[in-house]
Protein backbone atom coordinates (compact mmCIF):
# COMPACT_ATOMS: atom_id res chain seq x y z
CA UNK A 1 0.00 0.00 0.00
CA UNK A 2 1.16 3.50 -0.87
CA UNK A 3 2.60 5.51 2.32
CA UNK A 4 2.77 9.32 2.66
CA UNK A 5 4.59 10.90 5.58
CA UNK A 6 3.68 14.32 7.37
CA UNK A 7 6.13 16.45 8.85
CA UNK A 8 5.41 18.95 11.50
CA UNK A 9 7.98 21.60 11.55
CA UNK A 10 5.74 24.50 12.05
CA UNK A 11 7.21 25.13 15.88
CA UNK A 12 8.29 28.21 17.14
CA UNK A 13 10.97 27.03 19.11
CA UNK A 14 11.44 30.15 21.47
CA UNK A 15 12.99 27.48 24.05
CA UNK A 16 16.42 27.63 21.39
CA UNK A 17 16.79 31.51 21.57
CA UNK A 18 17.38 31.57 18.10
CA UNK A 19 16.63 33.17 14.85
CA UNK A 20 16.92 30.25 12.65
CA UNK A 21 13.68 27.92 12.70
CA UNK A 22 14.16 25.27 15.27
CA UNK A 23 13.99 22.35 12.54
CA UNK A 24 16.81 24.00 10.80
CA UNK A 25 19.32 23.58 13.57
CA UNK A 26 21.97 21.29 12.60
CA UNK A 27 23.12 17.78 14.32
CA UNK A 28 25.78 15.84 12.57
CA UNK A 29 26.15 18.92 9.81
CA UNK A 30 22.21 18.21 8.77
CA UNK A 31 19.28 19.97 9.75
CA UNK A 32 17.28 18.50 12.05
CA UNK A 33 14.37 18.48 9.56
CA UNK A 34 16.96 16.66 7.38
CA UNK A 35 17.11 13.77 9.94
CA UNK A 36 13.01 13.30 10.01
CA UNK A 37 13.08 13.96 6.14
CA UNK A 38 15.80 10.70 5.17
CA UNK A 39 14.02 8.24 7.72
CA UNK A 40 10.69 9.37 6.44
CA UNK A 41 12.24 8.51 2.67
CA UNK A 42 13.04 4.83 3.74
CA UNK A 43 9.12 4.18 3.70
CA UNK A 44 7.73 7.06 1.79
CA UNK A 45 5.79 7.60 -1.54
CA UNK A 46 4.92 11.17 -0.58
CA UNK A 47 6.02 13.43 1.86
CA UNK A 48 4.60 16.74 3.35
CA UNK A 49 5.90 19.49 4.99
CA UNK A 50 3.98 21.67 7.02
CA UNK A 51 6.13 24.77 7.19
CA UNK A 52 4.98 27.59 10.22
CA UNK A 53 7.99 29.65 11.26
CA UNK A 54 10.26 30.48 8.90
CA UNK A 55 8.41 29.23 6.57
CA UNK A 56 10.68 30.34 3.53
CA UNK A 57 13.73 29.16 5.43
CA UNK A 58 12.35 25.60 5.83
CA UNK A 59 11.00 25.13 2.51
CA UNK A 60 13.86 26.27 0.70
CA UNK A 61 15.66 23.77 3.11
CA UNK A 62 13.06 21.06 2.68
CA UNK A 63 13.36 21.07 -1.09
CA UNK A 64 17.18 21.02 -1.28
CA UNK A 65 16.65 17.60 0.74
CA UNK A 66 14.15 16.65 -1.68
CA UNK A 67 12.98 18.49 -4.34
CA UNK A 68 9.59 16.74 -4.30
CA UNK A 69 8.62 17.26 -1.49
CA UNK A 70 5.39 19.43 -1.01
CA UNK A 71 5.22 22.36 1.86
CA UNK A 72 2.49 23.39 3.09
CA UNK A 73 2.18 26.19 5.43
CA UNK A 74 0.50 26.65 8.78
CA UNK A 75 -0.28 30.06 9.40
CA UNK A 76 -1.78 29.78 13.47
CA UNK A 77 0.15 27.38 15.78
CA UNK A 78 -3.85 25.78 16.96
CA UNK A 79 -1.85 22.33 17.98
CA UNK A 80 -1.42 19.27 16.13
CA UNK A 81 -4.46 17.89 15.05
CA UNK A 82 -4.34 21.56 13.60
CA UNK A 83 -1.02 21.31 11.77
CA UNK A 84 -1.93 18.19 10.17
CA UNK A 85 -4.47 19.12 8.90
CA UNK A 86 -2.70 21.72 7.05
CA UNK A 87 -1.86 18.78 4.32
CA UNK A 88 -5.53 17.58 3.71
CA UNK A 89 -5.36 19.36 0.35
CA UNK A 90 -2.17 18.31 -0.70
CA UNK A 91 -2.72 14.24 0.12
CA UNK A 92 -7.02 14.54 -0.64
CA UNK A 93 -6.04 12.57 -4.37
CA UNK A 94 -3.61 10.27 -2.30
CA UNK A 95 -4.99 6.69 -1.38
CA UNK A 96 -2.64 4.58 1.01
CA UNK A 97 -1.22 5.13 4.66
CA UNK A 98 -0.34 8.21 6.69
CA UNK A 99 2.65 8.53 9.19
CA UNK A 100 3.14 11.90 11.31
CA UNK A 101 6.45 12.88 12.07
CA UNK A 102 8.10 15.81 13.91
CA UNK A 103 11.01 17.87 12.20
CA UNK A 104 12.51 18.29 15.63
CA UNK A 105 12.32 14.72 16.68
CA UNK A 106 15.16 13.33 14.56
CA UNK A 107 15.73 9.89 15.55
CA UNK A 108 13.04 7.52 14.60
CA UNK A 109 14.57 4.55 13.20
CA UNK A 110 13.29 3.25 9.36
CA UNK A 111 12.20 -0.13 10.99
CA UNK A 112 10.26 1.59 13.53
CA UNK A 113 8.46 3.13 10.77
CA UNK A 114 8.05 0.00 8.79
CA UNK A 115 7.05 -2.05 12.58
CA UNK A 116 3.80 1.03 11.91
CA UNK A 117 2.75 0.15 9.02
CA UNK A 118 2.69 -3.68 9.43
CA UNK A 119 0.63 -2.88 12.41
CA UNK A 120 -1.61 -0.70 10.39
CA UNK A 121 -1.91 -3.99 7.47
CA UNK A 122 -2.80 -5.74 10.66
CA UNK A 123 -6.12 -4.11 10.87
CA UNK A 124 -5.47 -1.43 13.10
CA UNK A 125 -7.41 1.77 12.46
CA UNK A 126 -4.68 4.19 14.16
CA UNK A 127 -1.08 3.31 15.51
CA UNK A 128 0.47 4.96 17.79
CA UNK A 129 4.43 4.69 18.38
CA UNK A 130 5.31 4.77 22.15
CA UNK A 131 8.19 4.26 24.77
CA UNK A 132 8.90 3.44 27.95
CA UNK A 133 9.90 6.46 29.95
CA UNK A 134 12.87 6.90 32.19
CA UNK A 135 11.03 10.02 34.15
CA UNK A 136 7.94 9.73 32.27
CA UNK A 137 6.68 12.88 34.24
CA UNK A 138 5.81 15.47 30.99
CA UNK A 139 5.10 12.56 28.38
CA UNK A 140 1.27 12.11 27.20
CA UNK A 141 0.32 8.23 28.32
CA UNK A 142 -0.69 5.53 26.51
CA UNK A 143 -3.26 3.84 27.51
CA UNK A 144 -3.25 0.33 26.78
CA UNK A 145 -5.00 -2.72 27.79
CA UNK A 146 -5.08 -6.61 26.61
CA UNK A 147 -7.80 -5.06 23.48
CA UNK A 148 -5.05 -2.82 22.65
CA UNK A 149 -4.52 0.76 22.57
CA UNK A 150 -7.76 2.56 24.76
CA UNK A 151 -6.44 6.10 24.47
CA UNK A 152 -3.82 8.80 24.46
CA UNK A 153 -3.76 11.27 27.43
CA UNK A 154 -1.87 14.32 27.82
CA UNK A 155 0.18 14.76 31.64
CA UNK A 156 -1.46 17.87 32.10
CA UNK A 157 -4.83 16.25 31.51
CA UNK A 158 -4.14 12.84 32.90
CA UNK A 159 -5.78 11.70 36.19
CA UNK A 160 -3.25 10.13 39.53
CA UNK A 161 -3.65 7.16 38.40
CA UNK A 162 -3.14 7.20 34.40
CA UNK A 163 0.26 9.23 35.38
CA UNK A 164 1.40 6.48 36.85
CA UNK A 165 1.64 4.69 33.45
CA UNK A 166 5.25 4.57 32.33
CA UNK A 167 4.50 3.61 28.39
CA UNK A 168 4.50 7.08 26.85
CA UNK A 169 3.25 8.84 23.68
CA UNK A 170 6.03 9.70 21.09
CA UNK A 171 3.57 11.90 19.08
CA UNK A 172 4.03 9.27 16.22
CA UNK A 173 1.16 7.93 14.26
CA UNK A 174 -0.17 5.90 11.06
CA UNK A 175 -3.54 5.67 9.71
CA UNK A 176 -5.61 5.28 6.38
CA UNK A 177 -5.44 8.73 4.72
CA UNK A 178 -9.05 9.21 4.91
CA UNK A 179 -9.42 7.99 8.42
CA UNK A 180 -7.10 10.17 9.51
CA UNK A 181 -8.63 13.47 8.06
CA UNK A 182 -12.19 12.14 9.20
CA UNK A 183 -10.91 11.82 13.03
CA UNK A 184 -9.61 15.07 12.57
CA UNK A 185 -12.39 16.78 11.61
CA UNK A 186 -14.32 15.61 14.43
CA UNK A 187 -11.31 16.52 17.33
CA UNK A 188 -12.02 19.38 19.59
CA UNK A 189 -10.16 21.40 21.65
CA UNK A 190 -11.90 21.32 24.99
CA UNK A 191 -8.79 20.51 26.67
CA UNK A 192 -6.12 21.90 29.45
CA UNK A 193 -4.45 24.11 26.65
CA UNK A 194 -7.42 25.20 23.81
CA UNK A 195 -5.63 23.07 21.29
CA UNK A 196 -6.47 20.33 18.87
CA UNK A 197 -4.83 17.57 20.16
CA UNK A 198 -3.70 14.72 17.14
CA UNK A 199 -3.56 12.32 20.36
CA UNK A 200 -7.73 12.20 20.11
CA UNK A 201 -7.73 10.20 16.79
CA UNK A 202 -7.36 7.09 19.45
CA UNK A 203 -10.09 7.72 21.49
CA UNK A 204 -12.34 8.78 18.58
CA UNK A 205 -11.56 5.41 16.78
CA UNK A 206 -12.06 3.03 19.70
CA UNK A 207 -15.78 5.36 20.22
CA UNK A 208 -16.06 3.88 16.80
CA UNK A 209 -14.96 0.30 17.78
CA UNK A 210 -12.37 0.77 15.71
CA UNK A 211 -9.65 -1.32 17.03
CA UNK A 212 -5.77 0.55 17.96
CA UNK A 213 -2.35 -0.53 18.76
CA UNK A 214 0.64 0.85 20.09
CA UNK A 215 4.60 -0.18 18.41
CA UNK A 216 7.29 0.65 20.85
CA UNK A 217 10.55 1.78 20.36
CA UNK A 218 13.61 2.66 22.18
CA UNK A 219 12.93 6.00 24.20
CA UNK A 220 16.59 7.71 22.04
CA UNK A 221 14.14 7.04 19.06
CA UNK A 222 11.68 9.65 20.19
CA UNK A 223 14.42 12.12 21.57
CA UNK A 224 13.18 16.00 21.04
CA UNK A 225 14.79 19.01 20.52
CA UNK A 226 13.43 22.19 22.36
CA UNK A 227 16.45 23.97 23.77
CA UNK A 228 20.76 24.13 23.02
CA UNK A 229 21.32 21.36 25.59
CA UNK A 230 18.67 19.07 23.96
CA UNK A 231 20.25 20.16 20.57
CA UNK A 232 23.79 18.70 22.38
CA UNK A 233 21.94 15.68 24.17
CA UNK A 234 20.79 15.06 20.33
CA UNK A 235 23.78 15.30 18.77
CA UNK A 236 25.59 12.87 21.62
CA UNK A 237 22.76 10.58 20.70
CA UNK A 238 23.91 10.92 16.85
CA UNK A 239 27.61 10.26 17.38
CA UNK A 240 26.98 7.57 19.80
CA UNK A 241 24.94 5.80 17.13
CA UNK A 242 27.38 6.24 13.86
CA UNK A 243 30.18 5.08 15.78
CA UNK A 244 28.53 2.20 16.87
CA UNK A 245 27.76 1.24 13.44
CA UNK A 246 31.20 2.18 12.13
CA UNK A 247 32.37 -0.43 14.61
CA UNK A 248 29.87 -2.87 13.45
CA UNK A 249 30.84 -2.62 10.21
CA UNK A 250 34.59 -3.23 10.56
CA UNK A 251 36.16 -0.36 11.50
CA UNK A 252 38.60 0.12 14.10
CA UNK A 253 37.93 3.33 16.31
CA UNK A 254 41.27 3.22 18.83
CA UNK A 255 38.90 5.87 21.17
CA UNK A 256 35.21 5.74 19.77
CA UNK A 257 34.30 9.26 21.88
CA UNK A 258 36.82 10.86 20.42
CA UNK A 259 35.67 10.58 16.64
CA UNK A 260 33.39 12.90 15.44
CA UNK A 261 30.96 12.13 12.54
CA UNK A 262 28.91 14.14 10.06
CA UNK A 263 25.12 12.73 9.17
CA UNK A 264 26.39 10.90 5.63
CA UNK A 265 30.41 9.70 6.74
CA UNK A 266 31.06 6.34 4.88
CA UNK A 267 34.07 4.15 6.33
CA UNK A 268 34.60 0.87 4.94
CA UNK A 269 35.98 -2.07 6.17
CA UNK A 270 39.47 -2.58 7.72
CA UNK A 271 39.56 1.66 8.42
CA UNK A 272 41.88 2.76 10.87
CA UNK A 273 40.57 5.87 12.35
CA UNK A 274 43.01 7.31 15.22
CA UNK A 275 41.69 9.58 18.16
CA UNK A 276 40.45 13.21 17.66
CA UNK A 277 39.16 12.85 14.19
CA UNK A 278 36.39 15.27 12.61
CA UNK A 279 33.97 14.23 10.10
CA UNK A 280 32.57 17.20 8.42
CA UNK A 281 29.77 16.70 5.37
CA UNK A 282 30.61 14.30 2.46
CA UNK A 283 33.34 12.27 2.92
CA UNK A 284 33.93 8.69 2.15
CA UNK A 285 36.70 6.66 3.10
CA UNK A 286 37.28 3.58 1.19
CA UNK A 287 38.60 0.15 3.07
CA UNK A 288 41.81 -0.48 4.54
CA UNK A 289 42.67 3.16 4.46
CA UNK A 290 43.96 5.17 7.86
CA UNK A 291 43.17 8.83 9.12
CA UNK A 292 45.53 9.20 11.96
CA UNK A 293 44.95 11.87 14.97
CA UNK A 294 43.74 15.56 14.95
CA UNK A 295 42.65 15.39 11.44
CA UNK A 296 39.86 17.35 9.76
CA UNK A 297 37.86 15.96 6.82
CA UNK A 298 35.17 17.42 4.81
CA UNK A 299 33.86 16.84 1.38
CA UNK A 300 36.94 14.43 0.39
CA UNK A 301 37.15 10.68 -0.96
CA UNK A 302 39.82 8.64 0.69
CA UNK A 303 40.69 5.51 -1.94
CA UNK A 304 42.15 2.07 -0.09
CA UNK A 305 45.39 1.99 1.73
CA UNK A 306 45.76 5.87 1.70
CA UNK A 307 47.01 7.43 4.97
CA UNK A 308 46.20 10.96 6.23
CA UNK A 309 47.37 12.47 9.02
CA UNK A 310 47.88 13.32 11.88
CA UNK A 311 47.14 16.78 11.96
CA UNK A 312 45.70 16.68 7.83
CA UNK A 313 43.23 19.05 6.68
CA UNK A 314 41.09 17.69 3.76
CA UNK A 315 39.07 19.90 2.15
CA UNK A 316 35.94 19.63 -0.42
CA UNK A 317 37.33 18.22 -3.60
CA UNK A 318 40.32 16.19 -2.45
CA UNK A 319 40.29 13.20 -3.93
CA UNK A 320 43.20 10.80 -2.39
CA UNK A 321 44.57 8.06 -4.46
CA UNK A 322 45.34 4.37 -3.11
CA UNK A 323 48.14 4.10 -1.28
CA UNK A 324 48.80 7.80 -1.07
CA UNK A 325 50.19 9.71 2.26
CA UNK A 326 49.08 13.08 3.41
CA UNK A 327 50.96 13.87 6.86
CA UNK A 328 51.14 16.21 9.11
CA UNK A 329 49.86 19.91 9.02
CA UNK A 330 48.92 19.45 5.37
CA UNK A 331 46.05 21.00 3.27
CA UNK A 332 44.51 19.70 0.10
CA UNK A 333 41.59 21.70 -1.66
CA UNK A 334 40.09 21.05 -5.32
CA UNK A 335 42.95 18.55 -5.66
CA UNK A 336 43.76 14.62 -7.22
CA UNK A 337 46.43 13.47 -5.26
CA UNK A 338 47.54 10.05 -7.57
CA UNK A 339 48.18 6.42 -6.61
CA UNK A 340 50.85 6.44 -4.32
CA UNK A 341 51.74 10.19 -4.01
CA UNK A 342 53.13 11.87 -0.62
CA UNK A 343 52.69 15.07 0.56
CA UNK A 344 54.27 14.66 4.15
CA UNK A 345 54.45 17.52 5.79
CA UNK A 346 53.81 21.52 6.51
CA UNK A 347 52.25 22.18 2.79
CA UNK A 348 49.04 23.18 0.99
CA UNK A 349 48.20 21.80 -2.30
CA UNK A 350 44.66 23.52 -3.79
CA UNK A 351 43.21 23.39 -7.01
CA UNK A 352 45.49 20.95 -8.61
CA UNK A 353 46.25 17.45 -10.37
CA UNK A 354 49.81 15.07 -8.26
CA UNK A 355 50.41 12.13 -10.33
CA UNK A 356 51.36 8.80 -9.08
CA UNK A 357 53.96 8.14 -6.92
CA UNK A 358 55.04 12.06 -6.78
CA UNK A 359 56.38 13.01 -3.71
CA UNK A 360 55.92 16.85 -2.45
CA UNK A 361 58.54 18.16 -0.75
CA UNK A 362 58.00 19.90 3.60
CA UNK A 363 56.63 23.51 3.11
CA UNK A 364 55.20 23.31 -1.00
CA UNK A 365 52.33 25.57 -1.90
CA UNK A 366 50.64 25.79 -5.03
CA UNK A 367 49.36 29.57 -5.59
CA UNK A 368 46.18 29.01 -6.91
CA UNK A 369 44.49 32.22 -6.22
CA UNK A 370 45.41 35.61 -8.18
CA UNK A 371 42.35 37.31 -5.72
CA UNK A 372 40.36 36.88 -8.16
CA UNK A 373 40.48 33.55 -10.23
CA UNK A 374 41.43 30.11 -9.14
CA UNK A 375 44.18 28.63 -11.09
CA UNK A 376 45.31 24.64 -11.90
CA UNK A 377 48.53 23.29 -11.08
CA UNK A 378 49.72 19.90 -12.27
CA UNK A 379 52.53 17.89 -11.10
CA UNK A 380 53.38 14.82 -13.83
CA UNK A 381 54.03 11.03 -12.18
CA UNK A 382 57.12 10.75 -10.26
CA UNK A 383 58.25 14.31 -10.07
CA UNK A 384 59.97 15.18 -7.12
CA UNK A 385 59.11 19.00 -5.71
CA UNK A 386 61.89 20.22 -3.33
CA UNK A 387 60.96 21.83 -0.08
CA UNK A 388 60.05 25.35 0.56
CA UNK A 389 58.70 25.59 -3.32
CA UNK A 390 56.15 27.92 -4.71
CA UNK A 391 54.10 27.09 -7.44
CA UNK A 392 52.62 30.14 -9.32
CA UNK A 393 49.75 28.91 -11.09
CA UNK A 394 49.09 28.29 -13.59
CA UNK A 395 52.10 25.81 -14.39
CA UNK A 396 52.74 22.15 -15.13
CA UNK A 397 55.45 20.24 -13.87
CA UNK A 398 56.60 17.23 -16.18
CA UNK A 399 56.60 13.42 -15.05
CA UNK A 400 59.60 12.69 -13.39
CA UNK A 401 60.59 16.26 -13.14
CA UNK A 402 62.23 18.52 -10.37
CA UNK A 403 62.00 21.38 -8.76
CA UNK A 404 64.96 22.84 -6.60
CA UNK A 405 64.34 23.86 -2.75
CA UNK A 406 63.36 27.18 -2.40
CA UNK A 407 61.99 27.61 -5.93
CA UNK A 408 59.21 30.15 -6.95
CA UNK A 409 58.17 27.85 -10.33
CA UNK A 410 56.33 30.42 -12.09
CA UNK A 411 57.26 29.04 -16.02
CA UNK A 412 56.28 25.00 -17.08
CA UNK A 413 59.02 22.30 -16.45
CA UNK A 414 59.23 20.11 -18.70
CA UNK A 415 59.34 16.51 -17.96
CA UNK A 416 62.66 14.84 -16.74
CA UNK A 417 63.85 18.55 -16.43
CA UNK A 418 64.88 19.84 -13.20
CA UNK A 419 63.63 23.64 -12.51
CA UNK A 420 66.19 25.91 -10.14
CA UNK A 421 64.04 29.35 -9.57
CA UNK A 422 66.17 31.65 -6.87
CA UNK A 423 68.30 34.19 -6.28
CA UNK A 424 71.84 33.04 -6.22
CA UNK A 425 73.44 32.78 -3.05
CA UNK A 426 76.35 35.67 -2.20
CA UNK A 427 78.72 35.31 1.07
CA UNK A 428 79.66 38.44 3.19
CA UNK A 429 82.86 37.27 4.53
CA UNK A 430 82.82 38.54 8.27
CA UNK A 431 79.73 40.63 8.15
CA UNK A 432 77.39 38.30 10.23
CA UNK A 433 79.38 38.97 13.17
CA UNK A 434 80.04 43.13 12.80
CA UNK A 435 76.25 43.18 12.50
CA UNK A 436 75.47 41.06 15.73
CA UNK A 437 78.30 43.56 17.65
CA UNK A 438 76.65 46.54 16.10
CA UNK A 439 72.96 45.49 17.15
CA UNK A 440 74.14 44.25 20.90
CA UNK A 441 75.89 47.56 21.11
CA UNK A 442 73.00 49.47 20.57
CA UNK A 443 71.11 47.73 22.82
CA UNK A 444 73.20 47.71 25.69
CA UNK A 445 73.21 51.61 24.88
CA UNK A 446 69.47 52.04 25.20
CA UNK A 447 69.92 49.79 28.30
CA UNK A 448 71.85 52.29 30.24
CA UNK A 449 69.53 55.09 29.06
Amino acid sequence: MPVAVIILAAGQGSRMKSDLPKVLHPVAHAPLLAHAMMAAQSVADRLVVVAGVGADQVTAAAQEIDPDVQVVLQEDQNGTAHAVDQARAALADFDGDVIVLYGDTPFVRPETLQAMLDARAAGNAVIALGFEAANPGRYGRLVVDETGLQAIVEAKDASPEQLQITLCNSGVICADRAMLFDLIAAIGNDNASGEYYLTDTVGLARARGLPCAAITCDESETQGVNSRADLAAAEAVFQTRKRAEVLANGATLSAPETVFFAFDTFVGRDVMIEPNVVFGPDVTVESNATIRAFSHLEGCHVSQHATIGPYARLRPGAEIGDHARVGNFVEIKAAQIGEGAKVNHLSYVGNAEIGAAANIGAGTITCNYDGVFKHQTVIGARAFIGSNSALVAPVRVGDDAMTASGSVITGDVPDSDLAIARAKQVNKPGLALRLMNKLRAAKAAKTKE
